[in-house]
């Protein structure tokens, strides 16, 4: 991160980088990536519209910073502790712990999907290697994976509420009655569980003559 001293740097020699990464993450949880500049940053901290550029020299940098500070911390699990099916849960686990922490970051992941975050990219997919995939299919495998993990947020609003006047068909009335549940823990299991099991599939798919 960028950090200019000196004559003329006044109240952005006082911001932290967290006060950055927090005032970026509350931007986009509340009015969206598309939102977040420079200048609206600047708004949220209560700083002249230059005061940032002190830190991060533009949006894609700005991105950068935040993704990297809000993923700080995940690790990759080494090859010895257990199959491949068990060091996937367990990498992606600690990336939705992450989300789950820093609502709006899901968003940010979206966008800079090949941003600085090349070593969790690197660390999936060389899972995905070791379990035996092609290379095509290691890429299919990671788009399917980043979609599930930085997009269902997309899929699930925070306001879930049918519009009073929609009479819901009886199918739909019967399922969406649980929908609190697609923010907690139940609907992410469900969603793994399925991913992996339909990563299995997909593998022995691929060791069949032909369609590898």
């Amino acid at each position: 991160m960028r950090n200019h001293g000196g004559a003329g740097s006044g109240a952005s020699s006082t911001l932290s980088e967290a006060e950055i990464v927090d005032a970026a993450l509350k931007v986009v949880r509340e009015d969206g990536v598309e939102k977040l500049s420079m200048r609206r940053l600047s708004r949220e901290l209560g700083v002249s519209p230059m005061a940032p550029y002190y830190y991060v020299a533009d949006k894609r940098e700005l991105l950068d910073l935040v993704a990297s500070a809000a993923l700080l911390g995940v690790r990759k699990p080494p090859r010895e502790s257990g199959p491949w099916q068990e060091r996937l849960r367990d990498l992606i686990d600690q990336i939705d712990d992450k989300l789950r922490t820093h609502p709006g970051l899901g968003d940010i992941l979206l966008e800079q999907m090949l941003g600085k975050q090349l070593d969790l990219i690197e660390a999936v997919m060389e899972i995905l290697f070791d379990a035996g995939f092609s290379d095509r299919n290691v890429l299919a495998a990671y788009a399917t994976i980043h979609t599930y993990l930085f997009g269902r947020s997309r899929v699930n609003p925070r306001d879930r509420s049918a519009p009073a006047d929609v009479l819901l068909p009886e199918a739909v009335a019967r399922a969406t009655k649980y929908m609190p549940d697609l923010r907690g823990k139940y609907s992410y299991d469900f969603g793994m569980e399925v991913l992996v099991a339909g990563l299995e599939a997909q593998l022995a798919l691929q060791a069949r003559p032909g369609l590898a």
